[in-house]
């Protein structure tokens, strides 16, 4: 028994003959049941702040954020509750390479397309968020967000290192039209842009648009590994009315990045795949040319860059 703010969890599953449960922490994915002293009320939050038709909605619950996502089974109603952080991780605290940290924090002042990768729950939102963070906290500058629901923290004023200052505004897109948001915030000149996901082709096109006009742009998509990322990316681009050839070719010209993560072992820690393009777009790019040719044999080069990054060396002589 216990207060459902104050139980440490990440997931929390409603059944619907109401009864609780979370991660056992002995396995990868086993669960236990649970109960708390507040449930009756937590669970009236859950019906209250559903509006009848976005199964996908936040609930602020005495102060604490929860992603919520309701489905309706034979019995009834269930619910999934995910408890959001209260402040955003430092990138460094998330089990990331040394390697890909350094080169991630060195494309602060890049431009193109970073795309987390992965599965649901592989903890994509908190690692993008996580190197927003870290982009503002080092250089400053202003951040446009446009997620629904919004997950985490960002949203407010950074003082960074070298005494710049940074901006974030947090927005969610006006009636769920993803691409209104994007053109919206594109209005506002922000260098930084993070969309909560690429999810069609509308806002996958707009994406890469805003990626090659000066933005650095940050996202996630649900994906089995980054060559299946990079497909679905160039599906979507694909599907918003240009031919497969322009897709291929948009897809080159504003990818910068694809990092794609798993959870593993007890506790959880990430796992990540990467893939990256250089930065310095007027030199010749090798994933940019796999990309461009439609051929996405991705599996050499990404192990070149893995054992690179390993040791340490740089992914390319000419970077910004």
């Amino acid at each position: 028994m216990g207060l459902i703010n104050e139980v440490k969890f990440s997931d929390l599953y409603i059944t619907p003959d109401k009864t609780c449960y979370i991660w056992s922490g002995k396995t990868d994915c086993g669960l236990m049941t649970i109960t708390f002293d507040d449930f009756p009320e937590f669970l009236a939050g859950l019906e209250t702040e559903y509006d009848g038709k976005n199964c996908s909605y936040l609930l602020n619950y005495k102060g604490r954020n929860y992603r919520v996502e309701r489905t309706v089974a034979l019995q009834g109603p269930q619910y999934c509750a995910r408890k959001m952080p209260t402040t955003v991780p430092d990138l460094k605290d998330l089990g990331i390479d040394a390697g890909v940290y350094k080169h991630l924090v060195s494309l602060s002042g890049a431009y193109g397309l970073i795309l987390l990768a992965g599965a649901t729950g592989s903890g994509k939102s908190t690692t993008v968020s996580a190197l927003l963070k870290e982009y503002l906290s080092l250089k400053g500058g202003y951040a446009f967000t446009i997620e629904d629901p919004i997950e985490m923290p960002l949203d407010g004023e950074y003082h960074s290192q070298d005494g710049e200052l940074g901006l974030c505004k947090q927005t969610v897109p006006p009636e769920g039209k993803w691409e209104e948001g994007l053109k919206s915030a594109l209005r506002s000149k922000p260098r930084y842009i993070l969309l909560g996901e690429i999810r069609t082709p509308e806002v996958a096109s707009e994406a890469l648009r805003a990626a090659t006009s000066g933005h650095l742009v940050l996202s996630t998509i649900h994906a089995n590994n980054v060559s299946d990322a990079v497909n679905s990316l160039v599906k979507y681009a694909a599907s918003s009315g240009i031919s497969e050839e322009m897709a291929y070719d948009l897809v080159a010209n504003g990818f910068l990045a694809c990092i794609h993560q798993i959870l593993e072992g007890v506790p959880k820690r990430a796992k990540q795949t990467y893939l990256f393009a250089n930065p310095n777009t007027q030199k010749s790019c090798q994933v940019r040319g796999i990309l461009r040719s439609g051929k996405l044999n991705l599996g050499t080069v990404l192990e070149q860059q893995k054992i690179k990054l390993q040791r340490g060396l740089p992914l390319f002589s000419d970077m910004i």
